[in-house]
């Protein structure tokens, strides 16, 4: 994706829709498809998953009720896949290449995994450009651990990098190792308890305050094993006791009015051929980003 040409059109059209075919120079998104399932230790088919969700993106509805807008029109660009897969190490630094490359060009990169380790290096690009980056992790697993299997970019490493570089904070947490207890930043971490116990407004003031000021520069991780199996079980490393989709809807807006969105990602969609669900919440949940992120003028 090097020497991107702004004249040219994406690998696919978002919502494949004939208003929603824009050139580079247009969009204000990239997205970045990342079908890497390298790492994964148990579930696999997270490759599948940038693919199912463009898939079923394709037969969504994209007028969003709740805002009145159609966030397409703003410009989403389709990259091709990112099909580095030597290492663990080499896929990192290819998506890290390419989201500084969208960085570059002003836009919002927005990569869609795969598995979770496709967002350290575009963590640590989206933190090169703005060094006083925060990163919302939205997750079942803490994903500290320094190395995992002879890796530090491996999918349980996910954000640890990000823990010692960047602003952390992690919601949804109810799977940890012992050892990773001390990678966790002070007060910065809302277990699927937390969230469950007490009352939205309650929490979700406490996360977005940890934050930082109003107007930091945000990127936002969401691994989908963050909503309970109920709601999405086509996921590598499923948990009970996750999030429902109001409870993740509701903290992204919030939290794309509180900071200044420079990145995202969702990850972890482990694409079922016979049952699509799961696919259709990915994609919803994508969309909804976008709208709450960029903000768009309700359609006349």
């Amino acid at each position: 994706m090097s020497n991107l040409d702004l004249n040219s059109f994406g690998a696919r059209v978002y919502s494949d829709l004939p208003e929603a075919k824009v050139t580079l120079a247009d969009a204000k998104v990239v997205m970045l498809p990342v079908p890497y399932d390298g790492t994964s230790t148990w579930g696999k088919g997270a490759d599948s998953g940038p693919s199912a969700l463009l898939d079923a993106t394709d037969n969504m509805e994209v007028y969003d009720i709740e805002t009145g807008t159609e966030v397409h029109r703003e410009g989403i660009w389709v990259a091709d896949d990112i099909l580095e897969d030597a290492s663990p190490e080499s896929m990192t630094a290819a998506v890290k290449d390419h989201v500084t490359e969208v960085l570059a060009l002003g836009k919002i990169p927005f990569v869609l995994g795969g598995e979770h380790s496709v967002s350290i290096g575009a963590i640590q690009a989206c933190k090169a450009q703005h060094p006083d980056l925060a990163v919302l992790h939205i997750d079942a697993h803490a994903d500290l651990r320094p190395t995992y299997h002879g890796s530090a970019c491996n999918h349980a490493c996910a954000v640890h990098w990000a823990s010692k570089h960047t602003t952390l904070v992690q919601v949804g947490i109810r799977s940890m190792d012992a050892s990773e207890r001390e990678h966790v930043q002070e007060g910065k971490l809302f277990t699927g308890d937390d969230c469950h116990a007490m009352p939205d407004d309650e929490w979700m003031a406490e996360a977005l305050a940890e934050l930082g000021a109003r107007g930091v520069p945000l990127y936002i991780t969401i691994d989908l094993d963050a909503f309970d199996p109920a709601f999405v079980p086509h996921t590598g490393t499923p948990e009970p006791g996750g999030l429902t989709w109001h409870q993740v809807t509701r903290l992204v807006r919030l939290a794309c009015r509180h900071g200044r969105v420079v990145g995202m990602d969702v990850v972890e969609l482990a694409a079922n051929e016979h049952s699509a669900p799961s696919d259709f919440l990915a994609a919803k949940l994508t969309y909804k980003m976008l709208t709450y992120a960029l903000q768009p003028d309700p359609i006349a």
